[in-house]
């Protein structure tokens, strides 16, 4: 189901039921990029730490914005039968008295989303306002004060319309006539009730339908009693209700504590985390904490299947869609009644008749189901054989045969397998590095070697002095395919590193303790024995 600020206010109320009664959460989110090129050597490698990478994803965060949030909400029914819930929230960020919002397009996501089908259309006429903590204080602040405005230029435009509108009716109209406001936004709704409000006094403002505002003339008396009255639509806790918009929701997920689930989810915690808590903080440690503290219970489907795929004979494939497709093949499961039965409720049902990859709402319900599937395959396999299975396993039953999964998010080529949101991270098994040494090839950087190598393996390049490189690969055989068909290279010289041997800090302290020891000799030599008495 698309969501946009139209319709999000009535849903509110019903998807607090419903995520207040879910089994578990799925959730996925688009972007209007993913690593930005500023500054340089932003994208993840293979050197990078979890701290090193968290510091490049804050940075590409805070440039890129969200463009739609998928959330499937899995309630459990009768049996071993799961009903899902999809939607997809289209989001815009807030522009109701906050410092207006800047972000970055990269062109290539913006082609990539484009390509599966994503309105942008919806996206920027009725994505849904959002807001962190600090942007909230600000706007909390400005409206006490009476200075807040509108950052948005076609705000302002149809602000001007509506006032020079009313203030040509008003002059003719007498106490208690009403006129009509037609073809407002969500958020421009609110906007003209507080300047019109604000700029004539004996007017009232009331909102109608999705997109028309009554204005009405009142005598100075009705208006402070309506000011003073329950039935006030532009109390400050309702525009900041309305202001926060999506931040709503997220706040009912934090309170709910539900189990929540993704596939690579470590840049949406991210984003979770900047643009509906408080901007990113500079510590890692201190992120892992605050999400933690968010959302107890994280589960990453890729960490699972990366797993559980070395000890099934699945065909290597990489998309959550072709994940889902082999966990719901006939030839890994062909009799399983006790299997867990995944139903679209009837407002979704597309998803049921229609592949919709990379749609937020989508991959958020093959979140899910790819969370169902691969925990009943380990279920299986603890218990030995499929008739030892109960008939209706609980979820937490499933829970149990993943624990040692449970907040560990993957951690896309790097120095951990994964990073450990309750714990310390788990550092990667990478192969040895390599040093290349360069000869008769001047002014080679990183780049040159990478391109020279990239023919027959992969390799990440470091620069480590002024004519050696280091090498680290993700492969064993890279290694070996490289070393043997290096060994004679002319120009290259390829090796396996050793920290005594190649790091420049310990030739440089072995230079050194050198220069001390041979001036030491020096000057005992020059200095002769001791003269006797």
């Amino acid at each position: 189901m698309d969501v946009g600020a139209a319709g999000f206010g009535r849903l509110l109320p019903g998807l607090r039921d419903r995520v207040r009664r879910a089994a578990f959460l799925g959730i996925d989110m688009e972007f209007t990029g993913l690593y930005s090129a500023f500054p340089q050597n932003n994208q993840p490698s293979l050197f990078d730490s979890p701290a090193g990478r968290y510091l490049k994803v804050r940075q590409s965060v805070q440039r890129f914005t969200v463009t739609q949030l998928g959330l499937a909400i899995f309630s459990k029914e009768n049996s071993n039968k799961y009903v899902v819930h999809s939607y997809n929230f289209f989001l815009f960020p807030s522009t109701l008295g906050v410092t207006d919002v800047e972000f970055t397009l990269s062109a290539s996501s913006i082609q990539f989303l484009s390509h599966y089908g994503f309105d942008f259309n919806k996206f920027l006429k009725d994505g849904i306002p959002y807001m962190n903590e600090l942007q909230e204080k600000s706007l909390n602040q400005r409206l006490s004060e009476g200075s807040w405005r509108a950052c948005s230029a076609v705000d302002r435009d149809v602000m001007k319309k509506a006032i020079d509108e009313v203030t040509s009716w008003i002059v003719a109209a007498e106490e208690g006539e009403t006129m009509i406001l037609k073809d407002l936004s969500g958020s421009q709704m609110l906007e003209v009730q507080l300047v019109l409000r604000e700029a004539l006094q004996n007017v009232w403002t009331q909102p109608l339908e999705d997109s028309e505002v009554v204005v009405k003339k009142v005598s100075p008396q009705q208006r402070r009693l309506l000011e003073n009255s329950s039935y006030d639509y532009c109390r400050k806790e309702l525009i900041l209700m309305s202001a926060r918009g999506f931040t709503n929701l997220f706040q009912i997920l934090v309170k709910a504590k539900k189990p929540l689930v993704g596939h690579n989810m470590f840049i949406d915690l991210c984003h979770l985390h900047d643009k509906f808590y408080k901007p990113l903080p500079e510590s890692y440690e201190e992120f892992k904490r605050n999400i933690h503290n968010l959302f107890p219970v994280l589960i990453d489907t890729k960490t699972i299947t990366k797993s559980i795929w070395k000890n099934y004979q699945f065909p290597r494939v990489s998309t959550l869609l072709d994940v889902y497709e082999v966990l719901c093949s006939s030839n890994l499961n062909p009799t399983d009644p006790t299997g867990p039965v995944i139903a679209l409720a009837s407002d979704c049902s597309r998803y049921a008749e229609k592949k919709s990859p990379h749609e937020a709402g989508y991959d958020a319900f093959l979140c899910g189901s790819v969370l169902l599937k691969s925990a009943h395959l380990l279920l299986r396999r603890v218990t030995k054989c499929s008739d030892t299975v109960e008939a209706d396993p609980s979820f937490s039953q499933y829970l149990t045969v993943l624990a040692e999964y449970l907040n560990k998010v993957n951690f896309i080529r790097g120095g951990a397998s994964s990073i450990n949101f309750s714990g310390e991270d788990v550092p990667s098994q990478h192969p040895p590095l390599l040093v290349v040494r360069v000869r008769g090839w001047p002014q080679m950087n990183e780049r040159q070697i990478y391109q020279e190598l990239k023919a027959l393996c992969r390799f990440d390049v470091r620069r480590l002095s002024g004519n050696q490189f280091i090498l680290l690969s993700n492969k064993f055989k890279h290694v070996r395919l490289v070393l043997r068909d290096y060994k004679h290279h002319p120009n290259l010289q390829i090796s396996v590193y050793r920290h005594w041997r190649h790091s420049p800090h310990v030739n440089c302290l072995l230079q050194v303790s050198g220069i001390v020891a041979l001036w030491s000799l020096l000057a005992f030599v020059l200095g002769g024995p001791p003269c006797s008495s």
